[in-house]
């Protein structure tokens, strides 16, 4: 595989001729550079008025390897052919030079260039480029590829010091400043010998020179192309590789690309979360910018307006910076309705409203750079967690969780610098088992999680946050804006509240919710939590209840024993969903849509021995004997709403019961020391 390597336009704030001048003082041997053990000239020719000047040298070099390495090849040094054309007319310096140790098995070509600056005649400029062609080498390629390259750019960082290291030498021996070439007098035979404007021969330049007006440096400048301080100013400390790829990935976009190029930052993202890997960096930037044009990424912060509903519940906000100039953005999750904000603006309204954030904070980024002067590429996030709970892994929402990770992974990467998690409850390490998978290594490593108080102090968040900047609700100073600090729960339209409860029942005994429905088609939701035994879901439907059961339409629903005793399963009430077995550990959300109006009924029941017969209507004999026995209670915490169908706007999966087992659910929701471990699934049965 060719290697390739394109440096960046350096700048030397000095005049072309006292650079020559200083480079000049490289030859023959140079004490500043190892590994160049010395040079000689072999072929030297001037143009007839001195204006161009080639000199081609035989440079060797100390092979910097192993000495396995160097005893296979049977070298210890190598020896390279240079040619440098220097035109003093034009003021510039092209260097061409190629290996001539190995030539049959290892190509090394490399071209450099001196020119004047475009835009000050004072200053001069300097690019180079190289490419290494490994054929063969006794089954060394790998290793002498890794040699060569990291030899290469150990030199490329050599050479600028040595430059500058001449230049500061001629200034101390009083030489600040040479004269510029001119041509000499003509004298008056060879004005009578110069052959006519008509003649081709005049216009050849001698050393292949290009003709005035095409210097490969003004083109390169307007082709907007990279120049080292600018990369350092704005862009931050790149090694030369690093920078080479950059330049190469921007270029191929100039060639190829027929859309908006993106900034050098964006570029330079992609780049990092692919460690430099040019082709692989290239393939994700490829994908990233179609999906932009698909969805008109580059216009969302122009049209994206959030509903009402979003803009009421959702906790979360930009915040001044940290304390290393990153934009910071709080989010509340824990203070967030997620399910109900869900449902009623749908999946897609949110995954809008988290890209409007990360093009948000890209914007930030850009103008935290110029303000302070430095580059600043990535923000912040604080995520308080303080409210989760299992009720936030409803299976919908953490599928929507999901695909808005994958996006933002896939089209922003390395742009969240520092995630700063502040009172994690228990039931974090189920939400942190089901996303990390998604979540790269590299963004991992930059988590950094407090559980109850641990953010206070030292150590806390005021080693990444200025104490006038934490917000006031984590025992700071700043007052955030009401928005950042949470909100009541949100219900869609026509939607009665939902209906949290734990619950403690002896086995014979099942927990009964009554919901009333006034039209067909509504949605009826659920969401349940089996903390201690197992059991059996089952959704009937009645035409009325009982006159002891009965309530006002739209009023809380009520839980208990409301089946009446002389009820006939199939003739006074009957199946609508199909018992469903569920055990210990297990989380289950599903939902119905309703055919007829009437009664609903949602039973959990202990799951009955073999041998037993489970009923609907516990006998009194039952009740008596399960009071004075000492066996098993079965403890559930559920949550039911409903909804219009159509305020409901969740994945059509959710239509379906599903049912999630966590390994830590039971430590991290009850008291159980049964001990026992259930494996993880997202399976739906």
């Amino acid at each position: 595989m060719v290697q390739k390597y394109q440096s960046p336009v350096r700048v030397y704030k000095y005049p072309f001729e006292l650079v020559m001048a200083a480079y000049e003082k490289r030859f023959p041997t140079c004490p500043q550079i190892p590994v160049f053990l010395g040079s000689e000239v072999l072929r030297e020719s001037r143009s007839a008025d001195g204006a161009v000047h080639v000199v081609e040298r035989s440079c060797r070099l100390r092979v910097d390897a192993p000495r396995l390495l160097r005893k296979v090849a049977g070298v210890e040094h190598v020896v390279f052919v240079q040619k440098n054309v220097l035109n003093w007319r034009e003021r510039t310096l092209r260097i061409e030079a190629r290996n001539e140790t190995f030539a049959s098995r290892v190509a090394v070509k490399e071209s450099c260039s001196y020119t004047v600056h475009p835009e000050n005649e004072d200053w001069t400029c300097f690019e180079q480029s190289a490419s290494l062609d490994i054929r063969s080498f006794f089954g060394f390629e790998s290793t002498l590829e890794r040699i060569a390259m990291k030899q290469y750019t150990a030199n490329i960082k050599r050479g600028k010091e040595v430059i500058e290291h001449y230049l500061q030498e001629l200034i101390s021996q009083g030489i600040s400043h040479l004269p510029r070439w001119s041509p000499p007098p003509a004298r008056e035979e060879d004005i009578r010998s110069q052959p006519g404007p008509e003649d081709p021969s005049s216009l050849e330049v001698d050393g292949g020179v290009p003709a005035p007006g095409q210097s490969p440096l003004l083109s390169f400048l307007q082709g907007h192309k990279l120049d080292a301080d600018y990369i350092e100013r704005c862009l931050g400390h790149l090694t030369p590789m690093q920078e080479s790829c950059l330049i190469q990935l921007r270029h191929w976009l100039q060639e190829t690309h027929k859309g908006k190029i993106p900034k050098d930052q964006h570029i330079l993202r992609f780049l990092r979360a692919r460690d430099f890997h040019l082709d692989k960096a290239r393939e994700m930037l490829c994908q990233s910018l179609s999906w932009r044009k698909q969805h008109q990424v580059d216009l969302l912060l122009q049209t994206w307006q959030p509903p009402p509903l979003l803009q009421e519940f959702y906790a979360g906000g930009w915040h001044y910076q940290d304390i290393e100039g990153r934009p910071l953005y709080i989010l509340r999750l824990g203070q967030m309705d997620t399910k109900g904000l869900m449902k009623a603006v749908g999946e897609e309204a949110l995954l809008q409203h988290v890209l409007s954030v990360n093009e948000e904070g890209q914007k930030r980024c850009e103008g935290n750079t110029k303000q302070f002067g430095r580059p600043i590429s990535s923000w912040t996030c604080l995520l308080d967690l303080e409210g989760l709970s299992m009720r936030h892994l409803w299976r919908p929402g953490v599928r929507a969780l999901l695909r808005m990770i994958e996006v933002v992974e896939d089209n922003y990467p390395e742009t969240l610098g520092r995630l700063l998690i502040v009172r994690a409850p228990r039931v974090f390490p189920v939400l942190w088992t089901l996303i990390s998978p998604f979540i790269s290594e590299n963004t991992r490593r930059k988590f950094l999680i407090y559980g109850g108080s641990d953010y206070q102090g030292p150590g806390g968040l005021v080693d990444y946050l200025d104490r006038d900047v934490i917000p006031d609700f984590l025992g700071g100073d700043s007052v955030v804006r009401p928005g950042l600090r949470g909100g009541p729960r949100m219900w869609p339209r026509q939607a009665g509240p939902p209906i949290p409860s734990s619950q403690s029942r002896l086995s014979p005994v099942p927990t009964q919710v009554a919901v009333e429905i006034l039209e067909e088609e509504s949605v009826i939701t659920w969401d349940f939590d089996i903390l201690r035994g197992d059991v059996v879901f089952s959704l009937y439907h009645a035409r009325q209840l009982p006159s002891s059961g009965a309530r006002e339409p739209g009023a809380r629903p009520s839980s208990g024993q409301l089946v009446d005793k002389s009820w006939v399963l199939g003739t006074d009430y009957s199946h609508v969903e199909a018992p469903l077995m569920c055990r210990e550990g297990e989380s289950i959300q599903g939902s119905h849509v309703t055919r007829w109006p009437g009664i609903y009924l949602l039973q959990w029941q202990m799951h009955s021995p073999p041998g037993s017969v489970a009923c609907s209507a516990p006998r009194v004999d039952d009740v008596l004997a399960a009071l004075h026995s000492p066996g098993p209670k079965c403890k559930l915490l559920y949550y039911c709403e409903v909804l219009a169908s159509e305020d409901f706007r969740g994945s059509m999966s959710s239509l379906e019961s599903c049912t999630s087992g966590f390994s830590q659910l039971s430590a991290a929701t009850s008291s159980s020391t049964s001990g026992q471990s259930h494996s993880s699934s997202l399976a739906s049965r």
